[in-house]
């Protein structure tokens, strides 16, 4: 369209909002596979999960960061406030993410929706990358449902292309051939429309409680009370 120099920035409201963004100089490749390199003055970090420290290049964790364009707190609300941002001024934004040797960023998913199946870590974000390969599959949305026995299972909220026969089983053989055995959707669901917000932001947790219902979950804290 001969629009040569937009950029993809990457940020959130409580970061003013724009913590990376990519350049018009940036190598083609970096300018639609990442959202580029910290702003001048913005410090940013990526920390592992579960171990806390810094994670190293290509590694996922959380991103944090820190600098000027971070909020001063949520108002009048100090708990939530020291929920996101640290002793040490670091926003924690839940965001999933990993950063090459050059200081690129890439968003790989939200540390909220990680799915935890007997111990094992599943990110679906991964998974619903993996299933838009599929060219029967329109859209796909991954999270996690409770299970007695493992704390959680995968499920997903399928749309299909128009004129696909594609069942359950189908989608749960095309993810057995190419992913991890516990990362295949337990239970796959066919849905015309997602649950939305007012700012067209999917709610997965709607999708979550739908699923619940509809095959009739329970927890292994329901089990044992």
């Amino acid at each position: 369209m001969g629009a040569s120099e937009i950029t993809i920035a990457y940020g959130q409201t409580e970061s003013s909002p724009v913590i990376t963004q990519t350049r018009t100089d940036d190598p083609l490749e970096l300018r639609v596979s990442s959202v580029g390199r910290k702003l001048p003055d913005v410090e940013v970090r990526i920390v592992n999960v579960e171990t806390h420290e810094d994670a190293r290049p290509e590694e996922q964790g959380e991103l944090r960061t820190r600098g000027y364009h971070v909020m001063r707190g949520y108002y009048n609300m100090e708990e939530k406030t020291s929920e996101v941002i640290d002793d040490e001024g670091w926003l924690h934004t839940g965001d999933l993410a990993v950063m090459d040797e050059d200081g690129y960023v890439r968003i790989t998913g939200r540390a909220k929706d990680m799915i935890i199946r007997g111990g094992e870590n599943v990110y679906p974000r991964e998974i619903e990358e993996f299933l838009y390969t599929h060219p029967e599959i329109s859209d796909v949305q991954v999270y996690g449902v409770p299970d007695e026995k493992y704390g959680e299972k995968v499920a997903a909220a399928v749309k299909l292309r128009e004129g696909s026969g594609l069942t359950a089983e189908d989608v749960q053989s095309y993810c057995r051939e190419n992913i991890a055995y516990y990362k295949v959707p337990e239970y796959v669901d066919f849905v015309e429309e997602y649950p939305m917000t007012a700012s067209g932001k999917i709610q997965k947790y709607k999708l979550r409680e739908a699923a619940i219902e509809r095959h009739k979950l329970k927890s292994a804290t329901v089990e044992s009370t």
